[in-house]
């Protein structure tokens, strides 16, 4: 290994290539000029772009598309003397025939994991035709094997995430599913002996020669961070022989690394570049980070801190779409998420798309990756894809810092001894390095730790008492099937007086304040109780956003926000448990914060409850002090970093409640609320969420209409009709429309096909008029 750096005052790193030339791999997003048909009677070929969903399904999806889909494109490759060319899709739902040039080329199943294409031999000089034909009706041998109509979420249908046109010299880096090698194929990375002050690793690598005559070559990686310094280690030369493969590996060291963190995700982008000739044949790019996480006797440690973990479970859809969003949508997904409070998510209930592991890894989000199943143990032929699953998914996603636990199991799924036993060595073969943790939600020895549900425990300790040995456990959901079926509840005397669906956490934003103040309430109390268990690591709620099922005609409402990504108060809640000091990226939200739950109406409650992670809160009304109290502390909140606090008011009088968070005596935030006057205007608002909506591709953001009063306080008991329109701009709205507001607001995703000039949207309602007679316009330069 030789490392080449030089030291200037500014403690930056550079290097030099001197004459080498470079003619390296290519990627190119290969999703436009698609057509597409589904495959029933008088169906006509449209122009699409990919990712894509098979239908446009309604917002509550019920017989959801199930059966065939054709796409196909026209396109050229130029100049693939000594070059390979490949076809690289991220997902397609479920099973897929690809076609080049009316030859069949491949069939891949399963509809999570991605797979490569080699169409070097079928390419003609000039014009090429790909076909796609997918289908995603039930099948019992591949995951996740249950049907549709019973599975406890929705698969939706077609080419749904990217697909790339990759072109390489025929010697070069291979992808890991592709290569289908154990712990090997494409990069691999490990980082040992991590400390602040200096760390070493390795740098595995694939490489493939398709000449027919041998080819000698190096290997040079280079190691950049955030602030461009550069690390560079370059290989002695080595001999890969005609049609054969090779692996070299690299070592790696970096004096005082720059640590990835919950709240300082520190990424390295690291180059691999194949070098012959002196010529750069062949380049791999991937962000990765260095971190160091370790499960201990006395709980989890990242970087060698002590962590209790706290999370959410999330599915991948949209409305309307499904699964067919950008990777910007994902991104900002991934931001709500952080926003909200959470340390982890778990990747319910199937590995997500790479574009929303690549924002945990920015975001500093760790991750619980999923081996797609639930409820379901087929045959063997089930078995064995399954095992080839836990393989795809981690050699895909194994160089992500973000992931710390691979849930490399069938949930909620009576698994056979010798499955179990098989998945578990097959993670641990791909993942050969300490500390790559497996997971099972039954309490099995083969796996590393144990993640049971809230629910499968029983009351009223549920987990807190579990102890088999130093074994430690992660409550993966809590929150919502304990309520919701088991009529749990600590506070049953408080209790007593609601009715069936009241005591739920599965609760619409249109329920009303009592119920979401219940939704609220529950999480709040099963957290509180998870964290009594000595051997509990961490948790994730049941669930972050409302969502499909195929077994039921109506949104599972147990999340945190709707289905529109709308917070409900729960959501207040968990991101008050983060602490006042912590301070993330300027594109999150962090710091002290205040959150009054109440709309403050005639029908408000009078016990006022505000969510805050200051020491102190004083609440007024117009303008009076109420009360300066510290946070609530009892049997049900006692455990928590930051308990609610509660106020308790004579009467309602109409007016403005107002909440100081305090910090050490000092006044650091406030929040108000008005009593909402008679509905008069709509507002339009966008979400964004720190990601810019994408200027050359498809992308999807929320629009919102929200009816206000004159002052601009939403009514949250209006339902006001609502019709959008598009006056201006490349886009197209998506979903109902008109459509009637929910809880005040009316929501429609707005999907743009590039954002090269200005959008103008335009919402109407009855008797309302838009806010100071304007409409929505926004362009790059306005996006916030």
């Amino acid at each position: 290994m030789k490392h080449f750096f030089k030291n200037t005052l500014f403690l930056l790193f550079f290097f030099s290539i001197g004459n080498i030339n470079s003619q390296s791999r290519t990627k190119f997003n290969f999703g436009s000029d698609w057509e597409f048909k589904r495959e029933e009677a008088n169906a006509n070929w449209e122009k699409i772009t990919i990712p894509h969903t098979a239908r446009i399904e309604n917002l509550v999806v019920v017989n959801q598309f199930q059966g065939t889909c054709l796409y196909q494109k026209k396109f050229t490759v130029s100049n693939a003397k000594n070059k390979k060319v490949f076809l690289y899709f991220e997902g397609v739902m479920q099973e897929a025939d690809v076609w080049i040039n009316d030859q069949k080329v491949s069939n891949h199943k399963g509809g999570y994991l991605p797979f490569t294409v080699d169409v070097t031999p079928f390419l003609k000089s000039k014009g090429n035709t790909i076909k796609v034909k997918v289908n995603n009706e039930d099948n019992p041998d591949f995951l996740p094997g249950k049907p549709l109509k019973d599975l406890d979420f929705n698969y939706y249908g077609g080419i749904y995430r990217n697909v790339y046109l990759i072109s390489t010299d025929k010697l070069y880096i291979t992808n890991p599913i592709q290569a289908n090698m154990k712990a090997s194929g494409g990069i691999y990375v490990n980082f040992d002996n991590i400390n602040k002050n200096k760390i070493s690793g390795t740098v595995k690598v694939h490489l493939k020669n398709e000449y027919a005559t041998q080819k000698n070559a190096s290997l040079k990686c280079i190691l950049t961070n955030k602030e461009s310094q550069k690390l560079e280690f370059k290989s002695e030369e080595f001999t890969v022989n005609a049609n054969s493969d090779k692996e070299i590996i690299q070592n790696i060291e970096v004096n005082y690394p720059k640590l990835w963190s919950i709240s300082n995700p520190n990424l390295y982008h690291l180059e691999v570049q194949v070098i012959t000739n002196n010529k750069i044949i062949d380049t791999y790019s991937e962000k990765i980070g260095i971190r160091k996480s370790e499960i201990k006797e006395d709980g989890y440690y990242l970087n060698d801190e002590k962590l209790y973990i706290t999370g959410t479970n999330q599915h991948q859809e949209y409305p309307y779409l499904g699964y067919a969003i950008s990777d910007e949508a994902q991104y900002r997904d991934a931001v709500k998420i952080k926003n909200a409070g959470f340390d982890l998510v778990r990747m319910s209930h199937y590995p997500h798309a790479e574009a929303f592991l690549n924002a945990c890894d920015e975001l500093g989000i760790l991750v619980m990756n999923s081996l797609t199943g639930w409820q379901f143990f087929g045959n063997e032929t089930f078995q064995k894809n399954a095992i080839q699953d836990i393989r795809e998914m981690a050699r895909r996603d194994r160089n992500h810092p973000s992931i710390i636990f691979w849930e490399a199991s069938l949930n909620e799924t009576q698994m056979s001894e010798s499955f179990m036993r098989d998945a578990a060595k097959a993670l641990k073969e791909e993942l050969p390095f300490p500390n790559n943790y497996s997971a099972c939600w039954i309490d099995n020895d083969n796996y590393d730790i144990f993640i049971p549900a809230r629910q499968h425990g029983k009351a009223p300790d549920y987990w807190t008492k579990y102890n088999k040995g130093n074994r430690k456990i992660f409550i993966a959901e809590y929150g919502d099937w304990e309520y919701y079926a088991q009529n749990a509840g600590f506070n049953q005397t408080e209790f007593a007086n609601l009715k069936e669906e009241e005591r739920t956490s599965r609760q619409l934003r249109a329920h009303g304040e009592k119920r979401l103040l219940q939704q609220a309430y529950n999480f709040q109390e099963a957290a509180n109780s998870n964290r009594k268990g000595a051997q509990t690591i961490g948790e994730a709620n049941w669930v972050m956003f409302d969502y499909n099922r195929g077994y039921s005609p109506d949104l599972e409402s147990s999340g945190i926000s709707d289905i529109f990504r709308i917070p409900k108060f729960a959501y207040f809640f968990y991101q008050s448990q983060r602490d006042a000091n912590v301070v993330l990226d300027t594109k999150l939200v962090s710091g002290p914060m205040v959150t009054i739950a109440n709309n403050w109406t005639e029908t408000s409650p009078l016990n006022v409850t505000v969510y805050s992670n200051c020491d102190e809160v004083g609440l007024y009304l117009n303008d009076v002090l109420v009360a300066k109290q510290k946070p609530l502390i009892n049997q049900n909140s006692d455990q928590l970093k930051h308990p609610p606090f509660i106020f308790n008011l004579d009467k309602f009088i109409s007016g403005t409640l107002r909440a100081d968070g305090f910090i050490n005596g000092i006044k650091v935030v406030s929040n108000i609320v008005k009593t909402p006057e008679k509905p008069s205007r709509i507002e339009l608002a966008y979400d964004i969420s720190s990601k810019p909506i994408n200027p050359d591709s498809p992308d999807m953001i929320f629009v919102y209409a929200k009816i206000t009063d004159a002052n601009g306080t939403i009514i949250s008991t209006a339902t006001n009709e609502v019709t959008f329109s598009l006056a201006e701009g490349n886009a197209e709205i998506i979903g109902e429309n008109p459509v009637k507001a929910e809880a005040g607001i009316a929501t429609i995703i707005l999907k743009t096909k590039n954002l090269k000039s200005k959008i103008k949207v335009i919402a109407k309602s009855e008797n309302l008029q838009l806010q100071n007679g304007s409409d929505l316009v926004f362009n790059l330069s306005s996006q916030k």
